[in-house]
């Protein structure tokens, strides 16, 4: 059985403001730029644009930037975690999502500075405070990267 919540927090979009109101994240750690097509806690749309002046490059790699696959699956999880937070925010608590497992990684091609990588999130179960998300990071319409995503939505404590 799964718990949910009424269908009339369904969404079409989150901007930047309501993306920071979700979550905790901020620079340089935030990776999703906007979210678009939400449907609820079902489906969503993570976009991160991959810029040049983004930290990581000093190191990850100067000479050739590649966009590290650990902050794609990380771009995966937080719109994930963003669209649950909105889609709960009704209860008057203030809930954070963390990460409990990531299951069928797998890392096709890499990402780099002009790349805009979508994170086309989907629900596979959600029971309670757990939930379990199909993720893809697609460019230009090619899957680079696609994982299953396990996170757990507690109370925040601050």
């Amino acid at each position: 059985m799964i718990d949910s919540v009424p269908a009339s927090t369904e969404l079409s979009a989150m901007n930047i403001a309501e993306i920071l109101k979700s979550l905790p994240h901020r620079y340089p750690f935030l990776m999703i730029d906007k979210i678009i097509k939400i449907n609820g806690d079902e489906t969503a749309v993570g976009i991160k644009n991959v810029t040049f002046n983004e930290p990581i490059f000093q190191g990850h790699f100067p000479e050739n930037p590649i966009f590290p696959g650990v902050l794609i699956i990380e771009g995966m999880a937080q719109t994930a975690g963003a669209i649950v937070i909105k889609h709960d925010s009704g209860g008057g608590k203030k809930n954070i999502v963390l990460m409990l497992g990531v299951d069928k990684a797998k890392f096709r091609k890499p990402a780099g500075p002009g790349d805009v990588i979508e994170f086309h999130i989907s629900k596979i179960q959600r029971r309670r405070n757990v939930g379990r998300y199909e993720a893809k990071a697609i460019v230009d319409g090619t899957i680079i990267a696609e994982a299953e995503i396990t996170a757990m939505i507690v109370e925040a404590t601050a």
